[in-house]
């Protein structure tokens, strides 16, 4: 699935309950999504389904977001199609 397949899926899945919600309160989720991640991060031994699990959950907050805010992901990856955007550089001599 692309950036941008996934996108729309998650727009098609979540966008008018999310425009609904607005976008201060689904930033709220967002970070929720993101605390939930460090936790699972921070677990030894580290379950890898449920980090799965949370890394998407943290691609469709951040996927909404971008949608509630009119932003292509997939426009947005391409700062980072040469390199660093600050070097150009792979890997980044910054």
């Amino acid at each position: 699935m692309t950036i941008q397949n996934f996108q729309k899926q998650i727009e098609d899945i979540y966008f008018t309950r999310d425009a609904a919600r607005g976008v201060s309160l689904t930033f709220t989720w967002f970070v929720e999504e993101v605390g939930e991640l460090a936790k699972e991060i921070r677990k030894e031994p580290r379950n890898t389904e449920r980090l799965r699990e949370e890394f998407a959950d943290v691609l469709a907050w951040l996927s909404t977001l971008a949608s509630l805010l009119n932003v292509s992901l997939e426009d947005a990856a391409e700062i980072y199609a040469e390199g660093c955007p600050k070097c150009d550089a792979t890997p980044c001599r910054c």
